[in-house]
């Protein structure tokens, strides 16, 4: 049988509560779309929300049929009342992480960079830990502590707000300005009204974020690459990473695509459903050599490196040594000449590296 991760949830509520309604125009926080969520990562053992539940009566309700417990934080002035709740929400966290070790993973559900400190003591003590906050209520400083960070606006089953546009993400493409609603004349159908979609994120970013995580893993291991490991290893450069912001419903969903560009390749892994990931051996890069090695003869003689990159984009506009898993253009270059392709050569008197198509 395969081992569950066990699951420890702590509600930050008033935090929670208050950023939703503040920031997607005055709705109601909803925990179903938390539940689910955390129900595809593993089995939740402990439920705990901290709030003076005299400010949410209704929540009470909503939470109770969802088997959370609610502690109770009686009501104070002002941020004591706020600290007191933190305080024992981290007390209560730390005495679960020593007494029960079968639990191993915390989920923070805040937006409040007070929780950091805490999210570092978890984490020493080998505990997965996964954030959950409102968007535009969350500080920057904690998701990126976290081993991963759910936006409460992007989780599956929250709904847009009709009455207000969602605010763009960081890192997303601009999308078409507006249109001006039209008037309806009196006996027209008025027409169907679509909610607006957010616009998805660059997949041109995507394929770059992949192909150099897919090089730097195979650079420092010599064993096969799961997309498994590819995937922590995605969240853990960015713990808001999410195939869904690139329009993708799996993981497996978004790496067949990038397997059709040719970013990567996928073959049968040691599990089902969890395939190797590698970047292509020929193909592209071999493409991408040939285009280096032309425009060097077309250009005849040694080329400065300074400025070429900008003569392959004449001839091939989309030209990205990052999709092909290279860092930099100086170690794409690196690459072809290793390949045989061209012949590349330090030059002190130009202060720059020289290239020239390796003769036939």
């Amino acid at each position: 049988m395969e081992q569950e991760d066990r699951i420890a949830l702590f509600l930050d509520y008033e935090n929670l509560a208050l950023g939703v309604r503040d920031h997607r125009g005055g709705a109601v926080f909803d925990f179903r779309p938390i539940a689910d969520a955390l129900a595809e990562r593993g089995r939740v053992v402990v439920r705990r929300a901290y709030a003076d539940w005299s400010f949410f009566d209704e929540d009470r309700r909503m939470l109770t049929r969802s088997h959370v417990e609610l502690i109770e934080i009686p009501q104070r002035m002002g941020a004591t009342r706020k600290n007191a709740a933190d305080i024992k929400m981290a007390v209560d966290a730390i005495e679960l992480a020593f007494e029960r070790d079968y639990i191993s993973t915390f989920v923070l559900c805040t937006g409040d960079s007070d929780f950091t400190p805490l999210v570092h003591k978890l984490r020493e003590l080998n505990k997965q830990v996964i954030g959950v906050g409102v968007e535009n209520s969350t500080s920057a400083l904690l998701p990126p502590a976290c081993d991963e960070f759910l936006y409460y606006d992007r989780l599956e089953g929250v709904d847009i707000p009709p009455t207000r546009a969602r605010r763009a993400r960081p890192a997303r493409l601009s999308g078409p300005e507006p249109q001006p609603t039209e008037q309806v004349e009196p006996g027209q159908v008025e027409p169907e009204q679509r909610p607006a979609e957010e616009p998805a994120r660059d997949v041109d970013a995507l394929a770059v974020l992949v192909a150099q995580t897919v090089a730097g893993l195979q650079g420092g291991s010599g064993g096969a690459l799961t997309a498994s490991r590819l995937k922590r290893t995605l969240l853990r450069k960015d713990p808001t990473f999410s195939e869904s912001d690139y329009g993708y419903r799996t993981f497996g969903e978004m790496l067949r695509h990038l397997a059709e560009q040719r970013v990567i390749e996928l073959a049968a892994g040691p599990a089902k459903g969890d395939p190797e990931v590698s970047l292509p051996e020929h193909g592209d890069r071999e493409v991408a050599f040939a285009l280096l090695r032309s425009v060097l003869q077309d250009l005849g003689g040694e080329v400065a490196l300074s400025g070429l990159k900008n003569q392959l984009r004449r001839v091939r506009p989309d030209f990205s040594e990052k999709k092909l898993g290279y860092r930099s253009f100086l170690q794409f270059c690196k690459a072809a000449a290793t390949s045989g392709a061209v012949v590349l050569r330090w030059s002190p008197e130009a202060d720059d590296y020289l290239l020239n198509a390796q003769p036939d």
